[in-house]
């Protein structure tokens, strides 16, 4: 897995244990399935199954920004490089948000779709998860935008998708395991609840880290770091 794949996992992963994220997955699970907590225990192949539907649908929405994102950096490949120390701006101001240094009240304010009632069926969990992509809240907004940010900065419309792939897996993967195990999640959460302050500061250094790579047009040092520490038996069958 490159740096690039690995920091886009990294960022799905921040996104699910962001502040307005985490407390609000078991009503995701019971909303998409119907299914009260002790049924969700006995029939967790249904809640895999909407699970299943619901991710696609959100995975479906971040990898089409993805490829967008990348599409215009490729339009643009003469000026790259300067999308990358631009962009590395806007993920610094990103990072300074999630720290509480910024207020911008565009990011502010949460753009929610409210449904009353869920779409019947394994679609419409797919449907929810296309909304649920399409109106992030602003938790997911600047770690999303920073991985678009990258995005856009690729050589390729694929490699752009794919890092959106990744990012959507690190969202996606703790999702599922929720579902299958919602009781264990809740037991959990509560234990963990007193440090989600704290996924908001990380994820926050790591933006400002990652503008300040992409400013000064340094991030494939990360590469070259990750190399020098790869045992020389492993690189020979690279």
């Amino acid at each position: 897995m490159t740096p690039s794949f690995a920091l886009a996992f990294v960022a799905g992963l921040l996104s699910f244990l962001s502040p307005c994220v985490l407390p609000l997955i078991p009503s995701y699970v019971g909303f998409l399935t119907g299914l009260t907590l002790e049924e969700l225990e006995v029939r967790r192949g249904t809640a895999l199954a909407h699970a299943l539907w619901f991710v696609a649908g959100f995975s479906l929405i971040f990898i089409a920004l993805g490829a967008t994102a990348s599409a215009l950096g490729v339009l643009l490949l003469r000026s790259q490089v300067w999308i990358g120390r631009i962009g590395g701006v806007v993920v610094i101001l990103f990072g300074l948000y999630l720290l509480g240094v910024l207020h911008p009240g565009l990011l502010m304010r949460e753009r929610k779709v409210q449904l009353a009632r869920k779409p019947l069926g394994y679609l419409g969990s797919a449907f929810v998860g296309v909304t649920f992509g399409a109106a992030w809240t602003p938790c997911i907004g600047p770690i999303l935008g920073a991985i678009l940010t990258l995005a856009a900065a690729q050589a390729s419309v694929a490699h752009g998708a794919a890092l959106l792939t990744a990012y959507s897996v690190g969202l996606a993967l703790p999702f599922v395991l929720t579902a299958l195990a919602l009781d264990r999640f809740l037991a959990w959460f509560q234990h963990f609840r007193p440090y989600l302050v704290w996924v908001e500061r990380i994820a926050g250094i790591l933006l400002i880290v990652l503008g300040l790579l992409l400013v000064t047009d340094r991030f494939t040092l990360i590469a070259g770091w990750l190399q020098g520490l790869t045992p020389e038996s492993l690189k020979s069958r690279l």
